[in-house]
């Protein structure tokens, strides 16, 4: 560039010889403030920068990333960051400007919010430097190739905690609901041992059996509690950019967080056309660390769901009496009908909570205005569809099975809610 500003002004002066020396002072001044620019800036080590990320991401949410500066040059500095984030965000006009005081540290931060689990790479974090005399910029680069996990949405999970213990839960949807029925359940009939209450002897069975027998009962704060993901292709569809996959691990998650809070055990089970991920039901505090980590490699199979396979899996293990929260999705009566007979047959075993979605795009379509005949076609298609979904849960319900039919973005507050009315009425 300076080639050619010397190349036009050389041209100038020999056409105009009177303003000769005008010009050449006006080039040696150009000259020397641009390498008076270039001195001051090509320091080594001038510019310091660090990229921090947290230790992982929660998806769905927004996750802060932090940016420190210090700036060890003599003179104040505007610095443009340029930062390649990752791919998965699709972003690539990414832009920060900031201006730094001479010897002073600054820090600056932006928000990215993740619509998928999985593994997320950065690369280079890149600083444009100018001076005050702004004639040269030079580029720092720092922080090559980091990498961070994107887990469920632990953000949510302590959401909901924080408000739980805070007695607020009312500001968020959820429901207090008197408690009533007993506080100890039927578990087994077991042989007396030294120390058991003989109030609980089973003269029944100690006949048969000629040995003193006694009932075995559970606190209901330490039922077993199951939440079963089907990762079948129904589970596949995006609202809001987000998976209905990825809103039902993110509610397993802040579930499974309260019902431990409640002394209960958890556990996990996903499916499709194979049993995948199997997590026994637990009640210890570090079962939630296993549980987010199990909840990390679920996602959905282009296949159908085996429910027959399902029912077989948890008649061999999981032989207590259970909760067990079913994430799945129905969008015609056919395909319920086909799977109703093996879901009326866990039901009699356990306390079976069917959970589906509604399609709110479709009831947000049949709330417009028609503009046409094809329009109200349309339309009428669509609200046959939305009430296929209530019919469903009437039907689930003749059955004696317990239902929630919800908007995705509900799903968490409505989940914990079924799960503190099905303890305080004692169903389970």
């Amino acid at each position: 560039m300076i080639i050619c500003v010397f190349a036009v002004l050389f041209l100038v002066s020999y056409w105009y010889t009177p303003i000769y020396a005008y010009i050449w002072l006006l080039a040696l001044g150009f000259l020397l403030l641009t390498l008076a620019d270039i001195i001051l800036l090509f320091k080594e080590n001038s510019l310091e920068a660090e990229r921090v990320l947290p230790e992982k991401f929660s998806n769905s949410d927004l996750n802060s990333v932090e940016i420190k500066l210090k700036n060890n040059y003599s003179v104040k500095l505007k610095v443009e960051i340029i930062d390649e984030i990752p791919v998965q965000f699709q972003k690539r006009d990414f832009l920060k400007t900031v201006h730094i005081p001479s010897h002073k540290k600054m820090k600056t931060s932006y928000g990215l919010r993740p619509v998928e689990r999985g593994k997320y790479i950065f690369g280079n974090l890149n600083c444009y430097v100018s001076s005050p005399i702004q004639l040269i910029k030079k580029r720092y680069t720092f922080n090559k190739n980091q990498m961070v996990k994107v887990f469920p949405s632990f953000i949510q999970m302590k959401k909901y905690d924080f408000l739980a213990i805070d007695n607020r839960i009312s500001q968020i949807g959820l429901k207090k609901i008197r408690r009533i029925g007993h506080t100890m359940e039927f578990e087994q009939i077991k042989e007396y041992v030294q120390g058991d209450d003989i109030r609980t002897i089973n003269w029944k069975a100690t006949a048969k059996h000629r040995d003193i027998m006694v009932n075995q009962y559970q606190d209901e704060k330490s039922q077993p509690i199951y939440s079963i993901i089907d990762t079948s292709r129904v589970m596949k569809m995006p609202f809001n950019e987000l998976k209905l996959i990825d809103y039902a691990i993110n509610s397993t998650l802040a579930f499974s967080n309260i019902a431990l809070k409640k002394k209960d055990k958890v556990g996990m089970l996903s499916f499709s056309h194979k049993i995948g991920n199997y997590l026994p039901a637990n009640s210890k505090m570090t079962q939630l660390q296993l549980i987010l980590n199990q909840l990390y490699n679920v996602d959905t199979k282009f296949l159908d769901s085996d429910f027959g396979l399902l029912y077989a899996h948890l008649k061999r293990k999981v032989t207590q009496r259970s909760l067990l929260m079913l994430y799945t999705n129905f969008e015609h009566i056919s395909s319920l009908q086909r799977q109703l007979p093996y879901l009326k047959a866990i039901s009699k075993k356990h306390v079976l909570v069917v959970i589906f979605f509604k399609n709110t795009e479709l009831e947000k379509f049949t709330e417009e205005n028609p503009e046409n005949l094809a329009t109200i076609y349309e339309q009428t298609i669509a609200t046959q569809f939305k009430n296929d979904k209530y019919y469903m849960a009437k039907e689930l319900e003749k059955h004696g099975i317990q239902t929630i039919l919800t908007a995705p973005k509900d799903l968490s507050i409505n989940t914990i809610n079924k799960y503190l009315e099905i303890k305080a009425r004692g169903i389970l």
